[in-house]
């Protein structure tokens, strides 16, 4: 196995490497939404991360052996993740760990940590790589970052493409199969000897389809609603259907029925139509529903809370919010609106109801009052002309995970100040937003959105916003009403007579006494009523303060409305261990806040302590400031990147109206200019600031930060209605200049450190990989908290810290 010549690095296996992986970690992301949920993403970036850190730290020890068998080294290294891609997800699905069960079973820390550390080792392998490039081919690091970002922004594209094409499952054997093509990439690159044998390797590719399909199946948790109704007699799976969107599973259940009608009437005489249950990454159910052959037989959909609008006004213009199944629509057809637009962000749910199940639902997206717009709800309401007597968004999420917290990571754009404001905007005189979510005591959601809907009726100019809302509650579910104007007496009344016929209870109406509330599905107290006081009146700032759990109004600044944990209630919930404290939990946050002790304790242990063994020799560590310096730059820089990377992912999520969209478009722009911007970070503009090189695209960085502070929301704002592609390239052109000047501080410092201190590179990959860990985590906490102008504004200093640290000699040679 000759070994190549230093100045023709790998770059191909190098950027098809970085590409199989970042494809691995979005990959991820999907897995465990299906297996677990959505808060565990941000646990994928830091395992990523972690895996790149801990490459840095290993390759301390072994850079000295580098030069003699990096063919060797590389293609080991190569071959190892594409075949650790799969063999460790396939032991982590034998892992059981229960996020539910944290806090009551010791044994479930340790099994998080084992996930954690397990699947780190297939980026620990795509890491290696980079790494060994950068180590070897000193004169060309400018060359292999640039093909390590623009692979890796090639991979971005491709998951979100493979993922509309294949299963999952298939999709994580098509990554090793990349693997594989990538050690046979570099056995060409690096004129490896016998030639013929890239073609076996090339074969070798297609080993993981050898496994069994049902290896590589998601093992869905048993607390999931898919798992639950598979346990019912009967229950089974008839169709699964797959997108980056979410896998939909739909299941029948002829022994015993489904019959999902959310808060539906003890007092309901009529039982639930025939339905198909489709469920979404094994949860967050919606249903097909069969309407029978009469009007007759869906009379109890007028018995839920949803049904108030049609009895409070005559309903002509009818808006459905996340359609789904069809059970909105099919509400809106029994109470006779005559046009009815329905919104459904998932293609694959609506072909479902439209066409493969069609006949079984009645044809109802098909019917002449039906008009169906495949787009994501707000987007919808910001760019359509039309006015509706009634807006209606009903509990998208699943009752179980809504019930444990489980979404409180999840940022929504549905819930906060500004879509209320828009949702009423879009309101004819008189008309009703309506908005249903599940019950959860104490109260969280539903306080949570009064105190919302009023302080958006005070930005658009209402001085009393108590006079137009209204709040009734089931036995499950509560359906708050906004209405464009004041609530007229008759409408008093004719609301009177829906609870009292249906036996919902009556939670604030203006005027309402404080002997009207709780009277049919009783609490121990009317939080509900009292809530509602509080929060329409004087006091509600007060109340913001004194409550229990974070109802404090959600914004496109803050969009996390499902997050509801203060740190003040912890003590109570330790207290409550085992002894019924479940309800006040809030599980999403503090699996956050878990995941980022166990990394960075996994960090000190796999990046930083081997590094305390590693010692410069005397003459190389006299040629810099000092590793503190090293440390502080890259640690800044780590930290920074990830942290302007996902801020203004969720900055364009609005602007182009769909977060596929923004995930797809936004980091693959960020990583394909930040290669860019790598490959021209050699460039003799750069070289010929002797003092410090970084100090041109940090000020750009610096300067661009502040324009998207400033000015980047009103752009967007005025520039929604446009259409995709204008939007697309308005994004690309955007983010440019940033990436491009983001792309160049990590290899101005390994070209500076590989001149004076070769020996510190892979430690200073390490600690760039340790912040990486950790910075994805804090992102999130800083955003939660304080918003995402902060998390840019902590990014500029990140990066003017690094500004003052870069690394140079201390004469400055």
């Amino acid at each position: 196995m000759p070994e190549t010549k230093k100045y023709t690095p790998p770059c191909y296996s190098i950027a098809l490497v970085s590409a199989c992986a970042l494809a691995y970690e979005i990959l991820l992301l999907r897995l465990f939404s299906i297996i677990q949920w959505h808060h565990f993403a941000y646990m994928v970036i830091s395992i990523a991360m972690l895996g790149y850190g801990a490459s840095g730290a290993f390759l301390v020890f072994l850079q000295k052996h580098v030069e003699k068998k990096f063919s060797l080294i590389f293609l080991t290294n190569i071959a190892l993740f594409s075949m650790t891609t799969v063999g460790c997800f396939l032991i982590a699905q034998q892992v059981r760990f229960s996020p539910e069960e944290i806090l009551w079973d010791a044994g479930q820390l340790p099994r998080l940590l084992l996930l954690y550390l397990l699947l780190a080792i297939p980026f620990f392998f795509a890491a290696n790589t980079v790494a060994l490039g950068l180590i070897r081919y000193k004169k060309n690091i400018s060359r292999i970052y640039a093909a390590d970002l623009i692979g890796a922004a090639a991979g971005s594209l491709a998951i979100v493409a493979l993922l509309f094409l294949v299963f999952p499952s298939t999709t994580l054997k098509l990554l090793a199969t990349g693997g594989m093509l990538a050690v046979a990439c570099a056995w060409l690159e690096l004129k490896c000897a016998p030639r013929s044998l890239a073609l076996l390797f090339a074969l070798g590719s297609l080993f993981p389809f050898l496994f069994p399909e049902a290896w590589t199946q998601p093992a869905i948790s048993p607390y999931k609603g898919l798992s639950q109704q598979l346990q019912v007699s009967g229950s089974r799976i008839i169709s699964e259907h797959s997108s980056p969107l979410g896998l939909l599973t739909v299941i029948k259940s002829p022994v015993v029925p489904l019959r999902y009608a959310p808060g539906l009437s003890m007092n309901a005489t009529g039982e639930p139509s025939p339905q198909l249950a489709v469920f979404t990454d094994g949860d967050g159910i919606s249903v097909i529903t069969n309407p029978g052959a009469g009007r007759e037989t869906l009379s109890w959909l007028d018995q839920t809370p949803s049904a108030l609008p049609y009895h409070l006004a005559a309903i002509e213009k009818a808006l459905i919010l996340g359609s789904g199944g069809g059970m909105d629509v099919l509400q809106a057809l029994y109470h006779r609106a005559p046009s009815i637009d329905a919104v459904e962000m998932n293609r694959q749910m609506l072909d479902l109801v439209k066409n493969v199940y069609g006949d079984f639902a009645g044809n109802i997206y098909n019917r002449q009052e039906v008009d169906i717009h495949v787009a994501e709800a707000r987007a919808f309401v910001s760019t359509t002309g039309k006015r509706y007597d009634l807006i209606q968004l009903g509990p998208l999420d699943a009752f179980s995970a809504a019930s444990a917290g489980l979404y409180a990571l999840s940022e929504t754009y549905l819930y906060t100040v500004e879509a209320l404001e828009r949702y009423i905007d879009r309101l004819s005189a008189g008309g009703f937003v309506s908005l249903s979510r599940w019950i959860r005591m104490p109260p969280r959601d539903t306080l949570k959105l009064i105190a919302t809907a009023a302080v958006a009726l005070e930005n658009t100019g209402v001085s009393d916003p108590h006079n137009q809302l209204i709040l009734i509650r089931s036995w499950q579910t509560s359906t708050l009403l906004i209405k464009n104007g004041r609530v007229t007496a008759e409408e008093i009344a004719a609301l009177k007579k829906f609870c009292r016929t249906r036996s919902f209870d009556l939670a604030y109406y203006p005027g309402i006494h404080g002997t009207e509330p709780n009277r049919y599905n009783i609490l121990s107290e009317p939080f509900f009523y009292q809530g509602a006081l509080s929060l329409v009146g004087n006091g509600r700032q007060d109340f913001l303060d004194r409550y229990k759990f974070n109802i404090a109004p959600a914004t496109d600044e803050r969009p996390y409305f499902f997050h509801f944990f203060k740190w003040r209630i912890l003590p109570e919930i330790l207290s409550l261990r085992g002894r019924g404290g479940i309800p006040l939990l809030e599980w999403g946050y503090l699996i956050l806040i878990v995941t980022l002790l166990q990394a960075a304790a996994a960090s000190v242990v796999l990046i930083l302590l081997p590094l305390l063994f590693y010692r410069a020799g005397k003459k190389k560590q006299q040629s810099i400031h000092g590793k503190g310096k090293t440390l502080t730059y890259f640690f800044s820089i780590g930290l920074a990147f990830l942290f302007m990377e996902i801020a203004c992912i969720q900055k364009f999520i609005l602007f182009l109206h769909h977060p596929l969209y923004a995930v797809a478009v936004v980091l693959t722009g960020f990583l394909l200019f930040a290669g860019l911007g790598s490959a021209f970070s050699s460039h003799r503009i750069l070289a010929r600031q002797d003092r410090n090189p970084v100090a041109l695209p940090i000020t750009i960085i610096a300067f661009m930060g502040l324009l998207y502070i400033f000015f980047l929301s009103p752009v967007l704002n005025g520039l929604t209605g446009g259409p995709d592609i204008l939007r697309i390239s308005l994004t690309v052109i955007l983010i440019a200049p940033l990436a491009f000047c983001m792309g160049m501080p990590f290899p101005l410092g390994i070209t500076t450190l590989s001149d004076q201190t070769p020996g510190l590179v892979p430690w200073a990959w390490a600690v760039n990989g340790w912040a990486s860990v950790i910075s994805a985590v804090l992102a999130t906490l800083t955003a939660i908290h304080f918003g995402f102008t902060v998390v840019i504004l902590l990014a500029l200093g990140f990066y003017a810290i690094a500004l003052v640290s870069f690394p140079q000699t201390a004469s400055g040679e």
